[in-house]
């Protein structure tokens, strides 16, 4: 699947989700062999390319929708049931990294194919002017995220479907309250506020007040980052770049775990 075909269906690697199915091996009849390629989008649904009539259709939206919630690349391989019973597995195990599915068309045919999932890049949301909001959105994109500033006072942007959200308020002083409150009005995969301990503890208790979910107030990483002896603002928002990778991390582990 060339980087054209996957244009021409308005895709665009880190800013949209989609996937590469392509068939490994084939054994006895099958309509479709060896190298032959698809474009998957979201749902399952092959947008470009061929791998076979209804007999994988099944399989390969199941195997789809894993490799996108977890982002893990997907083997499975699509065989005749007694093929599966000779080799003591049945539909929907998986063993040593693949999972087989049942093929239940009359050619009887096996097809292994290999689903690599490419992922939107997450949208990272920082709140602020300061020194570590700069260094953060500057450094953001070299590790795969799509920084862009967010108003302290506003409503967020939409939400674009199948890309994570995480946001940091870096405001250090202008306009916390402001942000914190905006920051969790909406749903999202990550809140950090860099400031000390004590500083989130008074704002808790000012966001209690004014009505805000105590669990979403536990929810937030304060003090942003992680325990690396960070001191300036570069080394600060490097410190909180591995906390949202390591949060990621976890997310997709979790989702690969679930699958």
């Amino acid at each position: 699947m060339t980087p054209k075909q996957i244009m021409e269906h308005g895709l665009s690697e880190g800013e949209d989700t989609f996937a590469i199915a392509t068939i490994v091996r084939t054994a006895g009849t099958t309509a479709a062999k060896p190298g032959a390629k698809a474009l998957l989008r979201a749902d399952g649904t092959i947008l470009d390319g061929w791998l076979g009539g209804g007999c994988v259709k099944s399989a390969i939206k199941e195997a789809t929708l894993r490799a996108y919630a977890s982002g893990q690349p997907q083997f499975i391989s699509v065989a005749p049931e007694e093929d599966l019973a000779e080799k003591g597995v049945r539909p929907g195990d998986a063993v040593d990294g693949i999972r087989f599915a049942r093929n239940g068309c009359p050619s009887k045919g096996t097809v292994d194919i290999f689903i690599e999932p490419h992922l939107a890049e997450p949208d990272l949301l920082v709140f602020g002017n300061s020194p570590v909001a700069e260094k953060l959105t500057e450094l953001a994109p070299q590790f795969g995220w799509a920084a862009a500033a967010a108003a302290t006072d506003a409503v967020l942007p939409s939400r674009v479907d199948g890309r994570a959200r995480y946001l940091v308020i870096a405001t250090q002083g202008q306009g916390d309250l402001a942000a914190l409150k905006t920051a969790l009005g909406e749903a999202s995969d990550y809140v950090a506020f860099v400031g000390s301990a004590k500083k989130f503890a008074f704002l808790s208790d000012k966001l209690v007040a004014a009505g805000t979910d105590v669990a979403q107030i536990a929810d937030v990483h304060a003090p942003a980052g992680l325990k690396i002896g960070a001191v300036t603002p570069a080394e600060i928002a490097l410190s909180i770049l591995a906390e949202l990778i390591q949060v990621k991390r976890e997310i997709l582990a979790q989702a690969a775990q679930n699958g």
